[in-house]
């Protein structure tokens, strides 16, 4: 996880308000410990987007890149409002994560062979947690 935790670093290096971003695609599996993530997709409100917009130059007016982070306003077609997965999202040190709910919704919708490895991977570690669950709620019982 060596990738994603120096992403991580830049990205709190940035002083971005933290209640108007989510990491998102390969981020919220690298911070289950599902696999790692080479670098940041992060899904940011509209107005944070006009002010990284005014500081740094968006490639195609979808994306900002620094570094290894690129910063987008919105995840269409799979995800009309990203403020619902801004909102609706994990936070595990300060940082917002897209819940992996989403992330295998979306994995599944784009289809790429990888994103499908992906699948498999969060659905075996939804399996485990179940299993994890099941197994303390028996150790309780007794």
């Amino acid at each position: 996880m060596e990738n994603f935790e120096k992403n991580i670093i830049e990205l709190k290096k940035l002083g971005l308000p933290s209640e108007k971003f989510a990491v998102f695609g390969s981020g919220p599996m690298a911070v289950h410990n599902i696999r790692d993530s080479r670098d940041l997709d992060v899904v940011i409100w509209p107005e944070l987007w006009e002010e990284l917009s005014k500081k740094y130059s968006p490639l195609d007016k979808k994306e900002i890149r620094l570094g290894n982070i690129s910063f987008f306003k919105s995840w269409r077609p799979w995800f009309e409002d990203v403020t619902l997965l801004i909102e609706d999202c994990e936070i595990v040190d300060g940082i917002r994560f897209v819940k992996l709910k989403y992330v295998m919704e979306w994995k599944k919708k784009f289809g790429r062979e990888k994103d499908l490895e992906d699948v498999k991977m969060i659905e075996e570690y939804f399996l485990s947690e179940k299993k994890d669950m099941l197994r303390k709620t028996i150790i309780f019982i007794n």
